[in-house]
């Protein structure tokens, strides 16, 4: 783990540039393409000297008072900071319970929902877990009900060269996030775009431009409505949703970024692909941390708690990290097996990871037509397979359900980034995946 400050020589992979810009409320487009442009200053405009000048009473009253004000703010974030951070402890002591003695469930109760026609790359779940959102390579996005298994809504796809007529996607859908009061639903596609939807009517609110890249990542802080993006251009952007704003740039990767993940800490989760590195961004602090780990293409990851996360990677392995160390606290390599014939196995490559939030249970999925669930032993120390469950195909996206009582998977017969190969017994849907428990025993009833 390194710690990585911006310093007026830095540059590269040695910096995080930050670039801010006036935010405009209420555009119909937010772009962030010209950020660097307009702090630029011609250096002949520039004082060769400062001028000094003697601070009034007057002056020197008020600047000890915006001094005093900026504390005070700094202190109620600190505050609210740590206040956040044990409501999810105490969470996470309520998930223990409910984990506790998970079993694998029978492949009739594992219900699919099909509605797209190309493979379905991302999806969330309402925080009430009553909907489902999915998106896929067909450009459109679906809203399910969980309970019945019906479509809510369908948002079209449209053809590519429609982009200036079509209320919504023209290329493949390839992240998603919701933020954690159900009112925004955020979408990234392979069209450099971010599209901002009111989650409850599926409307339509705006467009983030500004990304060079394909968006691969999405996530908004919980508690806020300020959004991380991440691309294939190698960078993270911020944007405040409810402004209608961009905010701020960040670099350091090396190649493209196939995955993200916050909190509710002021920081986000990267992972780098086959720059092999994992990153935690300090937004406020302006650093990075950087993590090695892996050795291939790291495509997934996702945070446990705010200490803890778990990535899987091109070369089958899974790791579990915790923030406070460079090196995986566990690796679970050939996670999902290998294929191939004899002397040539290849390991199936990890799609995707989950984590039910603030407990020890972790899920990751890949195109073996298993899904794997995991229990971090303690302390984090370790990953001890619990059980799998059959799906058929490349499940490209785990989400756990907020009370833990299911997993849904999003499969398609392709990988989510690319068309390497194909699947053809595998369909293209959701898979709800209960989570049973073995009923108490009578010692347990008695504690």
């Amino acid at each position: 783990m390194y710690l990585i400050k911006p310093s007026d020589g830095d540059s590269g992979a040695k910096s995080i540039k930050r670039a801010k810009k006036a935010n405009p409320k209420h555009n119909e487009e937010i772009s962030s393409d010209s950020e660097t442009e307009s702090s630029a200053v011609p250096k002949k405009r520039q004082p060769s000297e400062e001028i000094e000048y003697e601070e009034t009473p007057q002056e020197k009253k008020l600047r000890l008072a915006k001094l005093y004000l900026e504390q005070l703010k700094e202190e109620e974030e600190k505050r609210a900071e740590e206040e956040s951070f044990e409501s999810d402890l105490i969470a996470g002591r309520l998930q223990e319970e409910v984990v506790r003695n998970l079993i694998a469930p029978d492949a009739s109760e594992i219900r699919v929902l099909r509605g797209h026609k190309l493979p379905v790359t991302c999806l969330v779940i309402t925080p009430d877990d009553k909907c489902i959102f999915s998106a896929a390579k067909d450009c459109s996005i679906v809203k399910w009900d969980v309970e019945s298994g019906k479509k809510l809504h369908t948002i079209p796809g449209g053809r590519k060269g429609t982009e200036d007529r079509h209320v919504g996607h023209t290329a493949h859908i390839l992240c998603m996030a919701m933020s954690s009061d159900g009112k925004y639903l955020a979408t990234g596609d392979m069209n450099k775009l971010i599209m901002i939807w009111e989650a409850e009517t599926c409307k339509h609110l705006y467009k983030f431009t500004g990304h060079k890249g394909p968006v691969s990542g999405l996530s908004f802080r919980k508690g806020t409505h300020d959004l991380y993006s991440a691309s294939h251009d190698r960078s993270v952007k911020v944007w405040n949703v409810d402004e209608n704003a961009y905010v701020e740039t960040l670099f350091g990767h090396q190649d493209a970024i196939t995955g993200l993940d916050s909190l509710s800490r002021e920081r986000c989760v990267t992972a780098g692909g086959r720059d092999r590195t994992v990153r935690v961004w300090k937004i406020a602090e302006e650093s990075q941390l950087v993590f090695y780990g892996h050795e291939g293409s790291i495509d997934c990851i996702q945070l446990i708690n705010e200490e803890h996360m778990i990535t899987g990677a091109d070369d089958g392995s899974v790791c579990l990290w915790s923030v406070n160390k460079k090196k995986p606290l566990s690796t679970v390599k050939q996670a999902h097996g290998c294929h191939g014939d004899a002397g040539l196995e290849q390991p199936h490559w990890v799609a995707s990871v989950a984590a039910l939030q603030n407990s020890d249970t972790v899920a990751s999925g890949s195109h073996n037509s298993q899904v794997q669930l995991w229990k971090c032993s303690q302390n984090y120390r370790g990953l001890e397979p619990l059980f799998s469950v059959p799906v058929s195909g490349f499940v490209n996206s785990l989400k756990f359900s907020s009370s833990g009582q299911f997993l849904v998977a999003g499969v398609g017969q392709e990988h989510r980034l690319g068309r390497w190969w194909r699947l053809k017994d595998a369909k293209n849907g959701i898979y709800i995946i209960p989570l049973k428990r073995k009923p108490p025993t009578q010692e347990e009833v008695n504690d």
